[in-house]
């Protein structure tokens, strides 16, 4: 019997086509946009056989660190490893540093299943037997990229031609096609032959390594130095920011795949979608009878062929087609549905005015490994937030040099320890944490615990928190 593969998921991206809720602090790959559960989780579902698979490896952003470990926490999976980039540097060094820490790990043979951690894919026959034949033919020693089947003239994918057939369902590559202008996707199309380039692979890791040596000698020198000089931290492996800095800022597709005689085609059929804009993500999700997609509280009349979004207002749209209204808490989008593409340039617009920058990075609501927070009212002098502590969860024992603060307990039971003295409070009840004590609070309780939190002082930043203990490594 072959051995396991292992997956490897790309999860450091840091895509802002989907803004108001994609942003960089929490990017798309983390939201729940179709269903119940975050492109990311999805990924780590179809890998999940362990009949056919190892415990995946996931290489993402070191902000991203904790997101991943809960996210799969919810599923009940276990990980082979979660490698973190200190800068991003495209595809060719993150596959690279997988491949070394696989090669290590299970052998150079091992066959990696790499797959990003943002598209949406239904796994029926079609895909296992892709996967299989992709399989074969990278313990054969070739390069695999799956191609997907066009279904429109899409100008915003590269491309790939097949050439040959050359096993069963593996064909050579003819070449690989810049995104086209829409009159020559629209030639590909009618021509046949030619799929989109999913950024989906099967290869060897020994194998694609040599090739990354001859082919991308940079990136090679700079993901292999990264993986031998890299460190533990808690459950996480950190690879060296020296190093991996050095790697050039490149995608796989122009390194090695474009440049290689070992790459061969798998061209596929079933149901895909990077979910690279609003329109993707409503293509894909269920609609109504007037084709409309309803996520979260709205009321539409008279409305149809539209994506209505919002995470907590209740959102009322009348009398309009082809629209998209996404509502975060502290941000409305409103544009054609089918110009979902100039969400890009709205962004770009808005991080160029500081007075809008903060609202492309971070949320209202933060989410920490504990729990999170979020933001309900600010002023000077003064700030009131929402905390929310996850049950068995602690935050760091730290004081502040700038601020006191009052807890009042909402919901759960609050375990408060300040100056070495521990209180316990219930719902209705409140606490005063004065200036320059060290706190710590956690929840001991079974349900979420939800404080109501003042701030008052003379300087109420975030980087006014010394952590003297932390359970997450960043004390």
């Amino acid at each position: 019997m072959p051995r396991l593969m292992v997956p490897v998921v790309l999860a450091g991206g840091q895509g802002t086509r989907l803004w108001p809720l994609s942003r960089s602090a929490r990017p798309k790959q983390f939201l729940a946009l179709t269903g119940a559960l975050s492109p990311f989780q999805e990924t780590l579902q179809r890998v999940a056989d362990t009949a056919r698979y190892a415990p995946p490896v996931v290489i993402t952003n070191a902000e991203y660190r904790f997101l991943v470990a809960e996210q799969a926490q919810e599923l009940g999976l276990e990980l082979s490893g979660v490698l973190l980039e200190p800068v991003a540097r495209n595809t060719t060094p993150a596959i690279a540093a997988a491949s070394f820490f696989v090669a290590g790990r299970f052998g150079p043979e091992t066959v990696l299943h790499v797959l990003p951690s943002d598209h949406s894919v239904l796994t029926d026959a079609d895909y296992w037997r892709a996967v299989d034949c992709a399989a074969g033919a990278a313990r054969a020693g070739r390069l695999v990229t799956f191609g997907i089947t066009p279904t429109a003239p899409v100008t915003g994918y590269g491309y790939v031609e097949a050439g040959e057939r050359t096993g069963e369902g593996v064909h050579a590559v003819a070449r690989f096609i810049e995104k086209p202008d829409r009159a020559s996707a629209e030639r590909m199309l009618a021509a046949g032959g030619f799929y989109w380039n999913s950024g989906m692979f099967m290869l060897a890791a020994g194998g694609f390594l040599a090739e990354a040596e001859a082919l991308s000698p940079e990136s090679h020198a700079a993901a292999r130095d990264a993986v031998d000089r890299a460190r533990v931290d808690l459950d996480f492996v950190r690879l060296d920011e020296a190093s991996f800095a050095a790697a050039p800022n490149i995608s796989v597709d122009y390194a090695i795949f474009e440049k290689s005689r070992l790459v061969s085609l798998v061209p596929v059929s079933f149901p895909w979608s990077d979910l690279g804009s609003w329109d993707a993500v409503w293509k894909v999700s269920g609609k109504d009878a007037a084709g409309n997609v309803v996520k979260g509280e709205a009321t539409l009349s008279n409305t149809r062929n539209s994506l209505v979004v919002s995470e907590k207002a209740h959102v009322a749209v009348e009398g309009l087609d082809d629209v998209a209204v996404i509502a975060s808490e502290d941000a409305i989008y409103v544009g054609r549905l089918s110009e979902a593409q100039k969400v890009g340039p709205m962004v770009t617009l808005l991080k160029a005015n500081p007075a809008t920058a903060s609202i492309t990075q971070i949320h209202r609501t933060a989410y920490r490994p504990w729990g999170g927070y979020s933001s309900i009212l600010a002023g000077d002098r003064f700030q009131v937030k929402r905390l929310f502590v996850k049950p068995g969860k602690k935050l760091s024992l730290q004081k502040h040099h700038h601020r006191s603060e009052h807890w009042i307990v909402v919901r759960g039971t609050a375990e408060v320890t300040i100056d070495g003295t521990v209180s316990m409070l219930s719902e209705n009840e409140s606490i005063y944490l004065p200036l320059g004590c060290t706190h710590r609070l956690a929840n001991p309780g079974k349900i979420l615990l939800e404080l109501i939190e003042v701030q008052t002082g003379s300087y109420l930043g975030e980087d006014d928190i010394v952590r003297i203990e932390d359970e997450f490594g960043r004390s």
